[in-house]
């Protein structure tokens, strides 16, 4: 009986590695730890917003048009619940991504009002706020990037066979992953516009 026992043990260690079950796993749970990083990012954006809307609003009270879309935009952001199932839904993670590129461009346009405060610009608390900001960009960056890797080698995983066939089994379907945004203007050929020349004096 032990050795029957044994066997059996033996042959479905044997089918599980060669299904690809194991990897599939390791895979997923890579996803998993890549988009935890994003989020983690994300939300550390997210945290600086009120103070640097404050601070600009000290000294460009007027600027209402931009205050208020960073703020709209950050409100968006936070009513999206980012769950680690939002990987498996490509609609609900496509509405996640645009909710936080515009998000994005909303924070361009507010650090862009600063140039045309000179007393902003010199406020410390504003300098060190953009400094956190443009460090946090670069870490998004990084952390997408590496989200990006680990989706392509899920997907990957339960797209070849015959891997595929487990993840067929066990319903296991690709995950969704960062498009390039805006592809119409990366894709369109840049214009270039020369100025007419002035007329010798």
């Amino acid at each position: 009986m032990r050795l029957k026992l044994l066997a059996f043990f033996a042959v479905a260690t044997v089918l599980l590695s060669g299904c690809g079950y194991n990897q599939i796993q390791i895979n997923d749970e890579q996803v998993t730890a890549a988009w935890s990083e994003v989020l983690n990012q994300y939300k550390r954006r997210a945290d600086l917003i009120p103070n640097l809307v404050s601070i600009v609003q000290g000294y460009a009270a007027h600027e209402k048009e931009v205050l208020t879309r960073v703020t709209e935009a950050r409100s968006n952001v936070a009513g999206i619940k980012a769950t680690p199932e939002l990987v498996n839904d490509a609609a609900a993670f496509a509405k996640f991504q645009k909710a936080q590129s515009e998000l994005g461009g909303a924070l361009s346009r507010l650090l862009a009002v600063a140039e045309n405060y000179p007393q902003l610009k010199a406020d410390a608390n504003f300098r060190d706020l953009q400094a956190q900001v443009e460090g946090t960009e670069n870490r998004i960056t990084v952390a997408r990037n590496r989200y990006i890797k680990s989706v392509k080698d899920y997907n990957i995983s339960v797209r070849t066979f015959p891997n595929n066939l487990t993840a067929m089994v066990m319903g296991w379907k690709t995950k969704a992953n960062f498009a390039v945004e805006d592809e119409k203007t990366i894709s369109s050929p840049p214009q270039i516009k020369f100025d007419a020349p002035k007329p010798a004096q």
